[in-house]
């Protein structure tokens, strides 16, 4: 019952970035304006009370005809029913002329109009009214399940900052976030919203990520690390130094996906418009059909009998709940994908990940954490604490990630080293050298300390995670062992895809082919490969592409991941913790850490395709039987109106309950 204008996008907007102010579809509309809102909420009531006039009107008229009033006929009887019509009839009746001027003969403005205007023709008064009060009272339904349904996008929208507090010739200013260059320092004070991407400069605070993330958990960020617009401080005051304009922050680019996903659409629901195109006309004709063949064959034919039956048609075989309801459940999905911190840009990725066979993984910072840190040491001539302390102390001369994991490893646990280095180089490739009372220092990796011979256990040489080994004065003193932490969800997460079916894993890591092994076996994913480079797993991706059946996701983090991302049927990152690249090329994007949410993903994914799938088997069962008794004689206007209207409400209201759904 909602109006579908082909091709026309009534706000597309060239700063994508820079004024998110609102996006329309075809079928739904976002309005972000709160006047607009407000003139929303005042429409609808006009509307309902325009219902309550005509709906009264309607009762009364039906009430003086069934007690057979002298003065209710004739021009009084149909004045009194055509003001009845008019006070919800008008603004159809405008739409169609407005249409019929743009060549659009065939929607369902006309088909109601028609309908309407038909069954006073032939003298029934109270069903037009009754159609076409009926049709109201679905189109705003429709509107208010629409409202209902992208609630929760909308909400994203209420994150958005609208001021900032800057610091200017040492004061902090109130200033338009978007006026903010990157290097400034704002400030952030406990309950407001983060206005800019950024690095933290206080020791810690905790901030509310629930609208970012979906998480409910307050999360601690700590000196140097990242926090995003959107957020909101929870405990100290914070000052933080902007590293993002407003239109290349987070915030700004989640909220420009999350409400350009409705434009791109499903099969299905391109289908289905394409499919109303051609139903609309074609009722008509059968309409047509109904009235004035049945004239050639049929002994004691009567128009206004065949014309009647032909309205009924008209009036059953309106599209509206078939149209509204399809796009309808594609909007509730992305809306409750929203609610759990997942992206999608487009409603057709919901329906490609339901045909899913292959997800590949990338290996660092998809399923590991992508951070080193210390695992084992093994000292041999050294206490542990000095042996951690020298050789942190050494590493502080490097700003290898390895090195840094080492430093950090040895300030949480508060070591400290007591001594002199001296002569400290850094032998590329391979290590640092150094000198401790005379004695020489070495720590790098196997090949330094052979190049040097200096003697340890071929084992060491065996074990397949990153090692740092260790020579004091010409003689070994032991190694630390250093890995990239796997995640705790990677193993759920390989569980539930297992447990969803014909759903195949695959790891494509970079890293060294033994440890991608050890990785894959100790997650249970189906198969890993390891030493490949970017263009490496792109050619693996078009191999498995090359195969039709073969639908592919691929899950990444990094720049290496963008290719592969693009390449895909589905690409998908892991919103907080990858590249801007890996971002932009994603068609999804899981906002949190937790890389579960995949499988949420393809829950919802699978969920949205089976209320379309009830929704077109409704609309279209129902409607087919209707038409088919009307047909034939055996529905009245009244079953028709009560039958669209009932579908209509049925359709909608299976489509918003995914929204509520628990995943």
């Amino acid at each position: 019952m909602i109006h579908h204008t082909e091709g026309k996008h009534c706000c597309d907007n060239d700063n994508q970035y820079n004024d998110i102010s609102s996006k329309c579809s075809c079928c739904c509309e976002i309005y972000t304006d709160d006047t607009h809102n407000h003139h929303n909420h005042d429409n609808s009531l006009q509307r309902w009370l325009l219902v309550g006039v005509s709906f009264l009107l309607l009762l009364l008229g039906l009430w003086f005809n069934y007690q057979s009033m002298d003065f209710f006929k004739g021009y009084i009887k149909f004045i009194w029913f055509i003001v009845a019509y008019l006070v919800v009839a008008t603004p159809v009746l405008i739409n169609t002329f407005k249409e019929f001027l743009n060549r659009d003969f065939f929607n369902e403005f006309s088909l109601m109009s028609l309908a309407t205007i038909g069954a006073f023709c032939i003298g029934e008064y109270p069903e037009a009214v009754g159609v076409m009060l009926f049709y109201t009272v679905g189109e705003i339904f429709q509107e208010m399940a629409i409202n209902s349904a992208k609630s929760s996008i909308k909400s994203l929208l209420d994150i958005r900052p609208n001021k900032a507090l800057v610091k200017r010739n040492g004061v902090f200013v109130e200033d338009n976030p978007r006026n903010v260059q990157i290097g400034e320092i704002v400030q952030v004070r406990v309950g407001d919203k983060v206005p800019l991407d950024g690095i933290m400069l206080n020791d810690k605070s905790s901030f509310n990520t629930a609208a970012i993330t979906g998480e409910s958990v307050p999360k601690t960020i700590h000196k140097g690390q990242r926090v995003l617009a959107g957020m909101i401080n929870m405990d100290y005051v914070s000052e933080i130094e902007v590293d993002k304009l407003y239109e290349d922050s987070s915030l700004a680019k989640i909220l420009y996906l999350t409400q350009n996903a409705i434009s791109r659409k499903a099969k299905a629901e391109l289908f289905i418009r394409k499919f109303a195109r051609v139903y609309t006309p074609v009722v008509f004709v059968l309409a047509l059909i109904i009235t004035f063949l049945p004239g050639l064959f049929v002994d004691n034919y009567l128009l206004s009998e065949w014309l009647y039956r032909g309205l009924v048609f008209l009036v059953i075989s309106c599209p509206c709940a078939l149209v509204i309801s399809v796009p309808l459940g594609y909007f509730s999905g992305i809306g409750l994908a929203s609610k759990n911190g997942i992206l999608f840009k487009g409603a057709n990725y919901l329906e490609t990940l339901t045909n899913i066979t292959h997800i590949a993984f990338d290996k660092t910072g998809t399923l590991t954490k992508g951070t080193f840190s210390v695992k084992f040491i093994e000292s041999l001539t050294l206490p542990d604490d000095e042996f951690i302390a020298l050789v942190a102390e050494m590493e502080k001369h490097s700003n290898h990630p390895i090195a840094k994991a080492i430093v950090d490893f040895a300030k949480t646990k508060e070591i400290a080293f007591k001594g002199n280095l001296e002569g400290i180089k850094e032998i590329a490739g391979h290590g640092l050298e150094a000198y401790v009372n005379d004695k020489r220092v070495l720590v790098g990796n196997c090949k330094l300390l052979k190049d040097n011979n200096i003697s340890f256990s071929s084992a060491i040489e065996d074990i397949v995670e990153t090692k740092i080994l260790v020579s004091i004065g010409e003689v070994f003193a032991g190694y630390i062992i250093i890995a990239d932490e796997l995640r705790q969800e990677s193993s759920n997460l390989i569980k539930m895809l297992k447990e969803m079916g014909n759903i195949k894993t695959l790891m494509l890591s970079g890293d060294n082919d033994t440890i991608a092994q050890k990785v894959g076996k100790e997650i249970k994913i189906d198969i890993a490969y390891g030493n490949l480079l970017p263009e490496d797993k792109v050619e693996f991706i078009e191999k498995l592409k090359s195969d039709k059946n073969n639908v592919l996701a691929y899950v990444g983090d990094g720049i290496n991941d963008s290719p592969a991302l693009a390449l895909s049927d589905i690409g998908i990152a892991i919103g907080s913790l990858s590249s801007q690249a890996a971002i932009e090329v994603a068609d999804m994007v899981i906002q949190t850490d937790d890389i579960t949410s995949i499988a949420t993903a393809i829950k919802i994914a699978k969920s949205t395709q089976s209320i379309v799938i009830q929704n077109i088997a409704l609309a279209l069962g129902i409607k087919v039987v209707i038409m088919l008794l009307g047909a034939f004689g055996y529905a009245s206007m009244w079953l028709a109106v009560f039958a669209d209207v009932g579908v209509a409400l049925l359709a909608i209201l299976n489509s918003v309950r995914l929204i509520f759904k628990k995943i």
